[in-house]
């Protein structure tokens, strides 16, 4: 397969790179359409009770979304600034599709006691269309902020969620505007030719086309989460400089053993395309994990990133070759180096390692264990405006009311429906929960119940009140929704699934290191290890963002817990980019024990030909996911530091130390398997070429 590609990128370059033309006018073209189709709603999970609920109520209540505009920065009493509000309030209920706005002057809760705040909260007509709904959200919007005060914010509901898209978008394009530049001086730095160093970026770019072709894909059968944006470009973007590093570096070391383009074009796909091929296909079985779950969010983020690996890997493997093939010529070779110069530095860590292999794993590992120890205390929650950054409007609004209004004003009650059937004294248990709980009937004999928890919207106070209600109703036809209620259920989820999911993503992981290595002990070693590096990666983003240590340096904030969000995600997308480096030092380690057949050695010369590799493609790495940390969302925020630190510490402590140390432990066993399985590998296994053999010694003059 990959000598095809080979053949096919050598022997008709421009048909190659005109296709990809297409794909990219594609995907900036018609890809971009999904910044208008973001979802907010990533706690939705099909078959909950919370999401039955809802669903249930959506049909049958006459109410619909809401959205709050907030006054403040003055006297609200002045008789100026309540004329106005008046009007506004009067105005806004006159427009179509708004159900009620409460006079804010008459409504007990909804003027501040300081007397310099008030609530306007608009709650609109249940049962209306996307078009219909936008269009009321929106007047209603322009006209509240029409009022002429020091502080005027409108947020929640669906403007919320437009907010949040629109930051998405703009983060997006921030992060690509620093990144870029930043990844083209440091391919600069590593190839010390503009030539090379555009290739790389040109893989990027077709990344992040295949990103958003992909979202919107994919927004055509399912909700897209405003993350997905972030969290898909980030990676697209990684993965393409990482694949694209391998190759070229590849393709210069090949160039220096022959001038024939089209053949070095064939060796480096033979070698490192293997390598690239496997990467991918671990990345995307990595990602596989979150298809377990019931959840539509993580469901779509599974695929679509899944989508985005595989562009990168198909770039890397075709339009690469391509480009390489008709431009490659211009691309000087790998400088020869004396003997023992090349990759010194990263082959005396290999010889320290294995010589010290005790001493490296008995320290290594207890240090990457205490990093982990945060994870043991780690809670996740819907989190709320907060996890904006301080200047958007929803934040501001946010922080508005806190400041100028009990805890709790603002925060979206819990929702019991008790449907037909249900018995006077099971309605009066729920309603003893709570002193703040209030019943209103619908249309068909439903009742609902609306309970304000204490705290947060989905804070411990409120969950438990999710579950306490739910204790007491007993078979009675009760059903409870709302924020708390589905986080309680994602929780739950997350705990019956997660087993599954770790099941998945291992089985597939050890079947795909076996098939690249032939050994058992192997991909267990690598399993093993990795799961200490993004243990430790974890536990400082809790250490971090949960209990809120260093959290104001990255412009984040302590929450209490992490986004739902964030851990999924970093422990998916981490364990693959984990098995990059791998598979580029394994390949390396196979290549000189089939040269040498001495294991020892193996491991000081992959590490040697792979550590510049490796280190450079983290650090890239690294540079484009703290670009995407400059937005201030707090869940980027999160994912962000939870990637880049599973990168560097997976390149550098666990790759450069650990590996040659655990290989140097096993030895020959290292690369043990059961002859059945060896003869089956052998067989069937996707083998590269020999490699080429080393350049010709050569002198300093």
């Amino acid at each position: 397969m990959l000598s095809t590609l080979a053949r096919v990128a050598t022997r008709r370059p421009l048909t190659v790179i005109a296709l990809w033309v297409l794909f990219l006018l594609l995907g900036f073209g018609l890809g971009t359409g999904v910044f208008s189709r973001l979802s907010d709603n990533v706690a939705d999970i099909p078959g909950t009770e919370s999401e039955a609920a809802a669903r249930y109520l959506d049909d049958t209540d006459p109410a619909g979304e809401s959205i709050t505009g907030v006054v403040a920065g003055g006297a609200v009493s002045d008789p100026g600034l309540r004329a106005q509000v008046e009007r506004a309030v009067a105005d806004v209920r006159s427009l179509a599709g708004v159900a009620a706005v409460p006079d804010p002057y008459a409504t007990r809760g909804l003027t501040a006691e300081d007397g310099r705040a008030l609530i306007i909260p608009v709650t609109l007509e249940g049962g209306l269309d996307d078009a219909a709904e936008e269009a009321a959200v929106g007047a209603a919007a322009d006209r509240i902020r029409l009022i002429d005060a020091p502080e005027v914010h409108v947020s929640g509901g669906p403007l919320l969620g437009t907010q949040i898209a629109e930051r998405a978008q703009e983060d997006v394009r921030n992060a690509e505007l620093i990144s870029l530049p930043v990844v083209l001086a440091l391919l600069l730095v590593v190839f010390g030719g503009l030539r090379a160093a555009m290739l790389p970026l040109v893989i990027a770019v077709s990344g992040i086309a295949g990103a958003f072709l992909a979202l919107f894909l994919f927004s055509e059968v399912t909700d897209i989460s405003v993350y997905a944006i972030q969290v898909t470009t980030m990676l697209g973007l990684g993965l393409a400089v990482d694949y694209a590093l391998l190759m070229v570096v590849r393709f210069r070391e090949e160039r220096r053993h022959t001038e024939d383009v089209a053949e070095a074009v064939h060796r480096t796909v033979a070698a490192a395309g293997r390598t690239v091929l496997f990467s991918g296909l671990t990345v995307a079985v990595s990602l596989t994990g979150l298809l377990v779950f019931p959840s539509v969010f993580l469901r779509s983020m599974g695929l679509a990133v899944a989508a985005v690996v595989v562009v990168d890997m198909l770039a890397a493997l075709t339009l690469l070759p391509a480009l390489l093939a008709r431009f490659g010529g211009r691309i000087a070779p790998a400088k020869d180096r004396p003997e023992g110069e090349e990759g010194r530095v990263f082959a005396r860590l290999a010889r320290f390692s294995a010589r010290r292999r005790i001493a490296v794993v008995a320290t290594v590992v207890p240090v990457l264990l205490v990093l982990a120890l945060p994870v043991t205390g780690m809670t996740i929650n819907l989190g709320d405006a907060q996890q904006l950054p301080a200047g958007t409007e929803a934040r501001q609004l946010y922080d508005t009311v806190d400041e100028h209004f009990p805890p709790g004003t603002g925060v979206t009650p819990i929702t019991v429906v008790l449907r037909p059937g249900t018995d006077a004294a099971t309605a009066d248990r729920v309603l003893a929960l709570s002193p703040t709980a209030t019943s209103r009937e619908l249309p068909g004999g439903t009742g609902v119940v609306r309970v304000q928890p204490p705290g947060s919207v989905d804070g411990e106070e409120a969950t438990a009140l999710v579950e306490r209600i739910r204790e007491v109703r007993g078979d009675a036809p009760v059903e409870v929704t709302g924020p708390a209620a589905r986080l309680v259920d994602f929780r739950e989820m997350l705990a019956e699934r997660a087993p599954w999911a770790a099941v998945t993503v291992l089985a597939g992981i050890f079947a795909l290191l076996f098939a690249f290595t032939g050994s058992l002990l192997i991909p267990l070693r690598t399993i093993l290890t990795t799961l200490l590096s993004l243990g430790a990666a974890l536990g400082v983003v809790v250490w971090v963002f949960q209990d809120g240590h260093l959290a104001g340096l990255l412009g984040g904030e302590g929450l209490g817990a992490l986004s739902l969000t964030a851990p999924p995600l970093i422990v998916a997308i981490a364990f693959g980019l984990a098995m990059d480096y791998e598979l580029f030092i394994l390949a390396r380690m196979r290549e000189a024990r089939q040269l040498t057949g001495d294991d020892q050695e193996a491991v000081v010369s992959g590490l040697r030909r792979s550590g510049r590799v490796v280190t450079c493609a983290a650090l890239l790495l690294a540079v484009v996911f703290g670009a995407f940390m400059t937005g201030g969302f707090a869940p980027i925020l999160q994912i962000g530091l939870g990637l880049t630190l599973a990168v560097l510490i997976d390149a550098t402590v666990v790759r450069m130390l650990l590996v040659p140390a655990t290989m140097a432990l096993l030895g020959r066993r290292a690369w043990w398997a059961p002859r059945p399985l060896r003869r089956a590998h052998e067989r069937f296994g996707l083998h590269e070429q020999s490699p080429a053999p080393e350049p010709p010694v050569t002198t300093s003059a």
